[in-house]
């Protein structure tokens, strides 16, 4: 502890004007030592402009004034300035302008089409009507089709029993020697038909000529229909 006459020294002492002006321009010169270290860490190899460091007040007070000599430099050209970057530009996009509308062509396109509706009246698909063999086979076949249209039974083989029989399977085929020969309305065709049989039984749809093979196969199964129950029941001159 010091000595009482120490203490009182130090209480009563007063720096000198020149001891303060001492003391401000050490300040100031590690000021201006701080400022020199902090610029060569962060510039680069290109020179900055000068830098003025402020002077000391007449009174004592010490201020620190930085200026750049150069009036007008860009902040930009100090790099310890740290500031926003100006954003990019997207050259791909413009923000200025609102959402890319749709292309004239692809836009009309879409709005001619028209939209899905159950009530529309459709076209009917052609059905086209199957072709059959110009034989014994292909009129047995579109007769049972045409039977079957206008119900009237019958059978395959029922139809091909009876026709071998009669004609051997020649629609051309003519009885002129039975009864119905000797009174001049003589059987023709596959299944051996009369005229006025034929006319009462012939099918609509069919040729309207007896020794037509389709229409001879037509009228004799739905006259046989008639008599017998079916072409299959017939078994002998009918």
């Amino acid at each position: 502890m010091p000595a009482p006459t120490q203490l009182s020294s130090l209480r009563t002492f007063r720096p000198s004007k020149r001891f303060k002006i001492s003391a401000v321009a050490l300040t100031a010169a590690g000021c201006t030592t701080a400022l020199a270290l902090a610029g060569t860490a962060t510039q680069s190899t290109s020179a900055l402009p000068a830098i003025n460091v402020a002077k000391v007040s007449a009174d004592g007070q010490a201020g620190t004034k930085v200026q750049a000599l150069t009036k007008g430099a860009a902040v930009s050209s100090y790099p310890a300035y740290v500031g926003k970057p100006a954003a990019a530009k997207d050259a791909s996009r413009d923000l200025t302008k609102g959402p890319a509308k749709a292309k004239p062509v692809a836009a009309a396109q879409h709005k001619a089409k028209p939209a899905a509706n159950r009530s529309t009246v459709r076209k009917p698909v052609a059905v086209s009507a199957p072709k059959y063999s110009n034989n014994l086979d292909g009129w047995i076949r579109e007769s049972l089709a045409i039977m079957k249209s206008k119900g009237i039974p019958g059978s395959y083989s029922g139809l091909h029993r009876n026709i071998m029989r009669e004609s051997s399977g020649n629609p051309n085929a003519v009885n002129d020697w039975d009864i119905n020969a000797i009174n001049g309305i003589p059987s023709k065709g596959l299944l051996q038909v009369i005229q006025p049989t034929f006319d009462t039984y012939h099918v609509a749809g069919t040729a309207n000529r007896l020794t037509d093979p389709v229409a001879n196969i037509t009228a004799a199964a739905n006259y046989a229909a008639h008599r017998y129950g079916s072409i299959d029941n017939v078994n002998s001159a009918y």
